[in-house]
């Protein structure tokens, strides 16, 4: 009985006339009964910039976000590359390498990975690293949150931190 309900529920839908829309989305049955919507995004006066989708960066090439890493690692005393934002993290880990940095009253300076997929690959092809949180301190890759915490516990974190602008140790 489910069987043959399930068999004419497809067949139903197989049958339907392919809806389409010139301003949201449009939909294409295929043999199997499966639809395929595909979003458009309309060019009238109306759409407001904000629903628009954006480019994050120039897809030129990877030199590009190679150079971005690079400035971001050089410009900023501490960098960190995290999933979400020190405000904000989105693991475990993230949250872990933020709370020891916060410990030291230094300015952190952060890009969140998971909102752009080519930069997260940028940086670990950067670092040769390939899991995150990476940490960077002085321009010098450091590691994860496993190695800031260790070195937190040994009095080293505090020896590479000390003359970081903001800290009031």
């Amino acid at each position: 009985m489910a069987a043959s309900l399930s068999s004419r529920l497809l067949k139903g839908i197989a049958n339907l006339q392919a809806v389409r829309s010139s301003r949201l989305t449009s939909a294409s049955v295929y043999q199997n009964g499966m639809m395929r919507f595909s979003s458009t995004v309309p060019s009238d006066s109306d759409t407001h910039d904000d629903f628009k989708p954006t480019q994050k960066v120039s897809p030129d090439s990877t030199d590009s976000l190679k150079d971005i890493v690079e400035n971001d690692v050089k410009d900023n005393p501490v960098m960190i590359y995290m999933k979400g934002v020190p405000e904000s993290p989105q693991c475990g880990f993230s949250s872990l390498a933020v709370r020891v940095l916060q410990q030291y009253n230094v300015p952190i300076s952060s890009r969140n990975i998971l909102e752009d997929q080519e930069l997260k690959n940028a940086v670990k092809s950067f670092s040769h690293w390939p899991t995150f949180p990476q940490i960077f301190i002085k321009g010098e890759f450091i590691g994860g949150s496993d190695i800031i915490l260790n070195m937190h516990k040994e009095g080293e974190l505090e020896q590479r931190l000390k003359d970081v602008s903001g800290n009031q140790d």
